[in-house]
């Protein structure tokens, strides 16, 4: 190559960066955001929105309300990416709000300021194939909810991903007949989540690297008081130990690092034919509300967990000691070192539900049973764990 041409090819390749970094393409950035969100301010029913292949940053939270019957389609998980890394505008990166039977499917929401995606007072609402995600080293700066419906009816969670939310990856909060399924939630706080909800099937996901990989909740202070009749099952549970970067506060900050599955405070939740695999704290947790420690001021919450069944899952992990340092993990490698019994319960329960004699009355027993690898523990916390032991076969239900 002569130095003619040397010069006139680095000529090329300096106008190609700069136009790549021109306000021309900066503009163009700003006409993709608003286009589609006139697209959705100005949507009909029945309206697909249609987005485009290829990376798209934007500055403003995407909003869809009130609207009825329409889908948001892009081109795949991995083709449509919609980066709101220099967002300075909105909570959530899209918001939706307000509608019925919408469908959001093939595409990405990355680094958005707050919630990936929150959608609220919907009847009908579907994610399939959506990929949420923080790139980076996750820590608390990350926004809380990746998949974040609340107080919906009717929710669809299928084939989704969910990365680096410094709550929940995928979370149903205050719903009603959810399902989570064939979907993979890692490098969260909370894998999947599920607070307060009724009617929620669980399964077919994989939940690893996270702090736990899936938590059933029910808290105080909510609209919706009371969750359950919850089915957790076939799901691969794994290597959740990452740490804990949540926010110092919010409620899943106490979960410790290592937990597989934890049950707080929720009646009527079934547990079976999971691999809840190499959680190196807790394989499965259930505790009442009380262990977080935090004050109780909600008069109609009920802080204890009753009504469960776990049964036929796969119980493995690596030997070695707890690997959280919070309190629970503490007292848990003090007893038992690197042989901690993979079901932890702390033995709290409410005395409406027992009878004379102490017995859980029918229908509120806690039923452990069939499970490969099952070890328990039962903590005595109500006690300071005065008579803390193993509990293997101690929770039969003769009802």
């Amino acid at each position: 190559m002569d130095q003619k041409t040397s010069t006139h090819l680095k000529k090329i390749f300096l106008i190609s960066a700069w136009v790549c970094s021109s306000p021309a393409v900066l503009l163009a950035q700003k006409d993709f955001q608003k286009k589609y969100q006139s697209q959705m301010i100005l949507a009909e029913e029945g309206t697909v929105i249609e987005l485009p292949a290829g990376t798209f940053t934007l500055t403003n939270t995407l909003s869809l309300e009130g609207k009825k019957k329409v889908t948001i389609r892009g081109k795949g998980m991995d083709k449509t990416i919609l980066s709101f890394k220099g967002q300075t505008d909105g909570a959530e990166g899209i918001r939706v709000s307000d509608g019925t039977d919408i469908v959001l499917e093939g595409f990405t929401v990355q680094d958005a300021k707050g919630d990936a995606i929150k959608t609220m007072h919907i009847t009908g609402i579907t994610f399939r194939e959506v990929k949420t995600e923080w790139t980076g080293t996750p820590g608390p700066d990350n926004g809380g909810y990746g998949l974040y419906p609340v107080q919906c009816k009717g929710v669809m969670i299928d084939k989704c991903q969910a990365i680096g939310a410094s709550d929940a990856g995928i979370y149903v909060g205050q719903s009603q007949d959810i399902t989570v399924k064939n979907s993979r939630a890692f490098q969260n706080v909370a894998g999947i989540e599920i607070e307060n909800s009724l009617r929620a099937v669980v399964y077919d996901n994989e939940a690893t690297e996270n702090t736990g990989g899936i938590l059933v909740f029910d808290l105080p202070d909510l609209i919706q008081k009371k969750g359950g009749d919850v089915k957790v099952y076939n799901n691969y549970i794994h290597d959740n130990n990452y740490v804990n970067f949540a926010p110092k506060g919010n409620i899943v900050a106490t979960v410790p690092s290592g937990t597989g599955l934890l049950i707080l405070a929720t009646k009527g939740v079934e547990v079976y034919n999971n691999r809840i695999i190499n959680n190196q704290s807790v394989g499965t947790g259930i505790i009442s509300y009380y262990v977080t420690l935090k004050k109780i001021k909600d008069k109609e919450y009920d802080p204890y967990p009753s009504n469960l069944s776990i049964h036929d899952n796969i119980y493995e992990r690596k030997s070695g000691l707890p690997i959280s340092k919070d309190p629970l993990g503490t007292v848990i490698a003090n007893k038992y070192g690197a042989d901690a019994p993979h079901i932890i319960y702390d033995g709290i329960k409410n005395p409406k539900m027992l009878d004379e004699k102490g017995n859980w009355i029918a229908g509120q027993c806690i039923s452990i049973i069939n499970n490969k690898g099952q070890t328990i523990v039962n903590l005595d916390a109500e006690h300071s764990f005065k008579d803390m032991g193993r509990a293997d076969d101690q929770f039969k239900c003769n009802q």
